[in-house]
């Protein structure tokens, strides 16, 4: 956590990103801090859709059956149905595993309902 992949000596010369069709972010946050105990960016754009997560696990990531039904549908009843996996999310004094598998789910057609039409 707040580290990259970079070795010594190497440097960022240049990031680019596709300019998405349609994109937002919806997070739950924890109460105390305001981090995310869960949180999901959905983006639509020229190269496809991708559906991102922040704070449910112990690091970033993509959820590929939430991107694939969202390719085909870009709305929040097209995912309304895929389930996520706890194993090894995490789970504290805030809330389960489970209880952030859950949040994933409800963010993601949240972040969906706030991209647009």
């Amino acid at each position: 956590m707040f580290s990259t992949a970079l070795e010594d000596g190497e440097i960022i010369t240049e990031v680019s990103f596709p300019i998405p069709e349609r994109a937002a972010y919806a997070k739950f946050d924890n109460p105390a801090s305001r981090y995310a105990m869960a949180g999901v960016f959905v983006a639509k754009s020229k190269i496809g859709v991708r559906v991102v997560v922040t704070g449910a696990g112990p690091s970033v990531f993509r959820v590929p059956d939430m991107e694939s039904a969202l390719a085909k549908s870009f709305t929040a009843e097209a995912i309304k149905c895929i389930k996520i996996d706890a194993d090894g999310l995490n789970s504290d004094i805030h809330a389960s595993a489970e209880y952030r598998a859950h949040l994933v789910g409800v963010m993601a057609a949240r972040a969906v309902k706030a991209a647009g039409p």
